[in-house]
């Protein structure tokens, strides 16, 4: 099969990137695979982080991409539309993660599927955390562009038919990333990030925003006690002030080891390595590559019920689930977990890691393709 897959790539940095490189080179092995990519993602008034773009210091996965795409330019749309048509793929591949995109990647989208190219979007949020009132319109229109779909948690299926129930929609969870090499000795790990060794260890992970609950959790570890430590490892989207004034008013402030900074990608393994559980205390979600990252690691983790966290530890048992989105429930669950056989979890995480790989990502998303064309190009 011939795939363009138009999203993000190298020499752009985050979540959805590596994601997309993961899948392009799964993809590679039995297709003919060409990645095209965004000459702007955000402007840079509405970026709220230091860089979009790989830095030295990122051990980045290289693919090499054509950008064509400029998110606010118009212009762009239609030649980039033309390019990928111009290659008569069987199948345009594209990620949608806000409604910020859905008039230049539906754009796309529109212009392409009259050559009967198949179009299929892996959609990360249909609804995003943050919203605004044009955001079920623009999603709304987006998915009439399109002729399928993938959703990762059952909270963003739920989304996609509650906007669209007629679009076919394959419900497949996040395969684990596996480009961040192997774990760490716990001890050298606690010992290179400066943390207590006999101290029980939680990490918060990835980037702070309103909707991840830092100030949650933050609220939860105060009443955790002097035998727990927390990492905070990611890069602030806003002002960090608020949580640096909660940390400065907990009992023992020196328990929070504060990194608040892009995490390189060979940073990560210490991070991870060193953590007994990652939490995760979002007050809305739908799926997220954290979880990802912290099975790889094979380390369990605590989440709250928002979205679609619930089902991806519930089921398997990878973890804990909070009863609610509030600091209590957080303290109660975190104990819970250390009163607990972590072993229980990890070897739960062994079991999904093989279910959960980037080949049968592919392999059934491959599926969806073939039978999306027998019932669209009888």
């Amino acid at each position: 099969m011939k795939i363009a897959y138009l999203s993000v790539f190298y020499p752009f940095r985050g979540g959805i990137a590596q994601f997309n490189a993961n899948l392009f080179r799964e993809l590679g092995k039995n297709h003919q695979v060409e990645a095209y990519n965004f000459s702007r993602q955000y402007p840079s008034l509405l970026f709220p982080g230091k860089t979009q773009r790989v830095q030295k210091e990122d051990n980045a996965v290289f693919i090499s991409s054509d950008p064509v795409l400029d998110s606010i330019n118009p212009f762009s749309y239609r030649r980039t539309a033309s390019q990928i048509a111009k290659e008569q793929p069987d199948l345009l591949l594209m990620r949608y993660w806000m409604p910020f995109f859905a008039p230049s990647l539906g754009s796309v989208a529109r212009k392409v599927k009259k050559n009967r190219t198949l179009v299929v979007s892996i959609i990360d949020n249909l609804i995003p955390h943050e919203r605004n009132f044009m955001d079920k319109q623009l999603s709304g229109w987006f998915l009439k562009q399109i002729d399928g779909c993938v959703a990762m948690s059952k909270s963003v299926k739920d989304d996609i038919r509650s906007i669209n129930p007629q679009i076919p929609c394959m419900l497949k969870p996040h395969p684990l990333y596996n480009h961040f090499g192997s774990p760490e000795d716990p001890v050298s790990a606690k010992a290179k990030l400066g943390l207590d060794p006999e101290r029980k260890t939680l990490l918060f992970f990835g980037f702070i925003r309103d909707y991840k609950g830092l100030d949650l959790l933050l609220e939860s570890f105060g009443e955790l006690g002097g035998k727990y430590q927390l990492v905070i490892a990611g890069e602030s989207y806003g002002s960090f002030e608020k949580y640096e004034k909660m940390i400065q008013n907990l009992p023992n402030p020196s328990s929070v080891k504060v990194c608040n900074r892009y995490i390189a990608d060979a940073e990560v393994p210490s991070f991870f390595s060193a953590a007994d559980v990652c939490v995760l205390p979002y007050k809305t979600a739908t799926q997220s590559g954290i979880t990802a990252m912290s099975y790889h690691f094979e380390v369990p983790v605590v989440v709250t019920p928002a979205g679609g966290l619930a089902e991806a530890v519930e089921g398997p048992g990878t973890g804990l689930v909070a009863p609610g989105t509030d600091p209590c429930s957080l303290t109660q669950t975190i104990r819970k977990y250390f009163s607990m056989d972590r072993s229980i979890f990890v070897n739960n995480i062994k079991k999904v890691k093989s279910e959960l790989s980037w080949e049968q990502f592919g392999k059934d998303l491959t599926s969806f393709v073939d039978d999306l064309k027998k019932s669209l190009f009888k």
